[in-house]
């Protein structure tokens, strides 16, 4: 993959294809100007934030060219993602062990970052029928900047940190900062408030690099992904990585909280037909039985998946179901392994 060297263009990233953008007469930057030049400077170092010369005329090409060549640079995606699996199971273990204790996951970004913690944040009530409360997503700028940018909202440290508080957050929660480049000013400074203000564990997800995020974390993850297709835009793949880095937070903490039985949603919530639909499945394909005794048991423990899989299997009653499964932290497999003993 093509990234640009040490020319006019890496100085002066605005520039287009590598032109200088100061004036023939040679003037400095203007004083208002020279706080953007530190930025731009600094952004010139990001992977994310390069230039592909090579992709320079892709408005030129057919528009199936554009699409296979978007198609091969998501492919890559995955292989980053692997890079970094050792570190995401030791984040996952580690806020398993915090959320068993009564902690809470809380993704914590700006922009497109922002917006994916709290679609993966809002996917675990219906999946995992985790409590509205159990997995946040907090975004720059507030709920509003999940539609419309908040200017300025990235920046603001102060904000991230008056976020948590109003949280109420403690060390058993799971503080997870999200920011493609590694530097956003809210999610950096969030993990820094969790984790030295509050205790609580702290995770940064990064796409670049040595990122500051990853730095104030204790645990950092840094899918380098490579500069994007349109220069600049991490919604592609950096959002991507980001994606399926947190399919593997929530639902692999999930499956240690014992939300599963085996690769089945046991903890479903069945809030709509297709839902209801699918809960009947669930039991069938744990147990075997038929249509007639699996709505007998989804009757008797209120239409609870989990418990009445432990009913079918379990040998046991509606409410010995529900004893057995508070006894055991919520694992149907342990509490069916007491049920078998009688």
């Amino acid at each position: 993959m093509t990234t640009t060297g040490p020319t006019d263009r890496a100085a002066h990233p605005d520039a287009p294809h590598g032109r200088n953008p100061i004036p023939s007469g040679g003037h400095a930057p203007t004083p208002e100007a020279a706080p953007y030049e530190e930025l731009r400077a600094e952004l010139a170092h990001l992977t994310t934030e390069q230039f592909r010369p090579e992709l320079a005329e892709i408005d030129r090409l057919t528009t199936e060219e554009i699409a296979r060549t978007m198609n091969g640079e998501d492919a890559t995606v995955p292989t980053a993602v692997a890079r970094e699996l050792p570190r995401i199971a030791a984040a996952i273990d580690a806020a398993a062990a915090r959320m068993a204790r009564g902690g809470r996951l809380v993704y914590v970004g700006a922009g497109t970052a922002g917006r994916l913690g709290i679609l993966d944040a809002s996917e675990c009530p219906p999946t995992f029928n985790t409590a509205p409360d159990e997995v946040i997503g907090l975004i720059a700028g507030g709920p509003s900047a999940i539609i419309t940018a908040v200017e300025g909202a990235e920046d603001d440290t102060e904000q991230a940190a008056a976020d948590l508080d109003a949280l109420g957050l403690t060390p058993d929660d799971v503080v997870v900062g999200i920011s493609a480049s590694g530097r956003t000013p809210y999610a950096v400074g969030a993990v820094r408030h969790a984790r030295a203000v509050r205790g609580a564990l702290t995770i940064g997800l990064s796409c670049n690099a040595a990122s500051p995020l990853a730095a104030e974390a204790e645990h950092g993850i840094e899918v380098v992904v490579g500069p994007e297709l349109i220069t600049g835009s991490t919604r592609l793949k950096a959002g991507t990585a980001q994606k399926l880095v947190l399919n593997m937070l929530s639902t692999i903490t999930m499956i240690r909280l014992g939300k599963t039985y085996g690769n089945l949603m046991v903890d479903v919530r069945a809030s709509n037909e297709k839902l209801r639909a699918r809960s009947r499945h669930i039991v069938a394909l744990a147990t075997g039985a038929d249509d007639t005794e699996i709505e007998a048991a989804l009757a008797a423990t209120g239409g609870e998946v989990k418990n009445a899989i432990l009913v079918l299997l379990g040998h046991v009653d509606a409410p010995e179901s529900a004893r057995l499964l508070q006894a055991h932290g919520g694992h149907l497999r342990e509490a069916l392994g007491e049920a078998a003993k009688g």
